[in-house]
């Protein structure tokens, strides 16, 4: 059986990459350089010969889902009879989460393709939450009390790869969580505890936080995604903690403190200059 990972040069996809290659898979790297999701031709030569495709999601453009549709074409022209789509979690129609509409979409052209597939939905990445806070240490959004159980890299990566190979998960959809629910309190918290300056949340009304990033400049649907991220996580969108991370694995998820402990780049813009 051939895989094929896409997103190879990111770090889902390139880790997913080295690791079943480590594992003995026959693996098949595809990158933008080798075609991009738009391009449905170029993308269907470049999966000749593969059976089981990871589809990780495309960059945030104004056109994503067409590209996903694009890629999903592309997988079904190249012959391939299986898709393990990165999701997000609680994907649907009318998430508040704007970005998570497109995953949901993009699984319903799966399901109507033919296509034997796997959905992994996760959480919001653990890596991403110390880049919510500024270099003034704060971080602002209309979040409220609500809960995330953020996910790490490894434990997605390693639930992907243990679905690939094994076709009897065909059909399944699992979400991928961290450990524990986090508040933005908990995540200032554990922020400002490793980093030894105060981390602070400020819980903003949506007008407040479109005005406070409208100075980069950003197209609409962009800053769209950055609004919604903290409206869905106050109206409960991103709670709940899933034991499918272990189910798939055999290991519990890792928490978010040691998350930090181990990668302190991630929270680096927050230490004092020089």
């Amino acid at each position: 059986m051939t895989i094929a990972i896409t997103g190879a040069t990111g770090s889902i996809g390139g880790a997913l990459f080295r690791r079943l290659s480590e594992d003995g898979a026959d693996v098949r790297p595809i990158s933008r350089a080798d075609a991009s999701y738009a391009d449905t031709a170029g993308l269907t030569a470049a999966l000749q010969g593969t059976d089981t495709v990871f589809l990780v999601s495309g960059r945030e453009s104004a056109h994503r889902l067409l590209e996903h549709e694009s890629a999903v074409e592309a997988i079904v022209n190249a012959g391939a009879k299986r898709v393990v789509y990165l999701s997000f979690y609680g994907a649907s129609a009318d998430c508040t989460f704007t970005f998570g509409r497109d995953h949901w979409h993009t699984e319903q052209r799966i399901r109507e393709s033919g296509l034997e597939f796997t959905f992994l939905r996760d959480n919001f990445y653990q890596k991403i939450l110390p880049f919510f806070a500024d270099r003034h240490g704060v971080i602002r959004g209309p979040a409220g009390d609500g809960l995330l159980s953020a996910v790490a890299d490894r434990d997605v990566v390693a639930a992907a790869a243990a679905v690939l190979v094994d076709d009897s998960h065909n059909g399944a959809t699992y979400d991928l969580t961290g450990p524990a629910d986090l508040s933005m309190q908990d995540v200032t918290a554990a922020l400002s505890r490793i980093s030894g300056r105060e981390v602070r949340f400020i819980d903003e009304s949506v007008e407040e936080a479109y005005a406070s990033r409208a100075h980069y400049g950003a197209p609409k649907f962009e800053v769209d995604g950055w609004v919604t991220t903290y409206l869905a996580i106050k109206r409960g969108e991103t709670a709940g903690v899933s034991g499918d991370v272990a189910l798939l694995t055999g290991r519990e998820p890792q928490d978010f403190h040691d998350f930090l402990g181990e990668n302190p780049e991630t929270w680096a813009h927050l230490l004092p200059a020089g």
